[in-house]
């Protein structure tokens, strides 16, 4: 298999991976959202250090604390990346207790047509046709979702509103991605350490030893899933990486509806039909500058 076809099966595994958290969260009764999210921070840690010691990535990772010495804004930052991340960590173990996955999936489909506003909103990047007509079919999905409820899921607004601004605050610091991995989830321990300690963590192993095994599974799981993403975004083109990346949403809905037991009526098909239209604008405006690229790319090697 070459690069591109390694890289592809990686994105897509790592989106299987990620879709398989929330039924997986399922069986770790007794456990609720916050003491999901607790130990799959404590977890993961260990797994993801053993990710760096795998990649061989200490120097990387001890650059990154260095960074931290000597700038100060840096570290001043990197609690509120880790906030906004741990945000997004417990509403996706949290949903899927709560019966809430479709709104998460809903959130995830909406996810890249929001970074595409931020960009033009804040970097000055200018929209595309392809992308300007996604905006608008997406914004029917949502006007017609306003329309039905007359509000709109704090859950899809949490997941479409807070990501961008994480994606940016961690674009101005700098760090690999690896390396903010571990430094978030270090800020996070304590307050992980805390929520498990207010539950009686004895009293729940005891009530339920399956946990033992399962909970290391799930940083496991986590850092598994993290890692095949991290090594797909290297193999890659970063617009094939992007088209990839709705293959989560769409496995996450499947997961709600298959597994989950979550219910769809028929009145929420005008509120995901023209959302799904809209990512598959992106996609195939996607596709076509990546084929544009590629010739231009082919082009320039066979002049030399």
């Amino acid at each position: 298999m070459n690069l591109s076809g390694r890289g592809v099966a990686l994105s897509v595994g790592a989106s299987a991976l990620f879709a398989v958290i929330p039924a997986y969260v399922q069986q770790l009764a007794p456990l609720d959202g916050m003491q999901v999210f607790a130990q799959r921070v404590l977890w993961s840690l260990p797994a993801v250090l053993l990710m760096v010691a795998l990649a061989s990535q200490w120097a990387v990772l001890g650059e990154a604390f260095g960074r931290l010495r000597r700038e100060p804004r840096l570290l001043a930052a990197l609690p509120l990346a880790a906030a906004m991340m741990g945000v997004q960590w417990a509403l996706f173990v949290w949903a899927p207790l709560a019966g809430r996955m479709l709104e998460v999936s809903l959130g995830y489909f909406l996810l890249p047509l929001s970074m595409v506003l931020a960009g033009r909103l804040f970097y000055g990047e200018r929209l595309r046709p392809l992308q300007r007509l996604a905006v608008a079919a997406a914004l029917l999905g949502v006007l017609h979702e306003l329309w039905l409820t007359w509000a709109f899921s704090w859950v899809v607004l949490v997941i479409v509103l807070g990501y961008p601004p994480y994606f940016m605050l961690r674009r101005w610091m700098g760090l690999d991605a690896l390396s903010g991995f571990v430094l978030e989830m270090l800020v996070l321990l304590p307050v992980a350490v805390w929520l498990v300690l207010t539950a009686s963590p004895a009293q729940l192993f005891a009530q339920a030893p399956q946990l033992w095994w399962l909970l290391p599974g799930l940083g496991l799981l986590s850092a598994m899933a993290f890692a095949a993403m991290m090594a797909s975004s290297r193999l890659l083109p970063l617009g094939l990486f992007g088209i990839l990346s709705y293959v989560e949403p769409v496995l996450l809905f499947l997961v709600a509806l298959l597994f989950l037991g979550e219910s769809f009526n028929t009145e929420q098909w005008l509120t995901y039909l023209p959302i799904w239209l809209a990512v598959l604008l992106v996609g195939w405006d996607s596709a076509r500058l990546l084929i544009k690229q590629q010739r231009k790319g082919t082009l320039l090697r066979e002049g030399e």
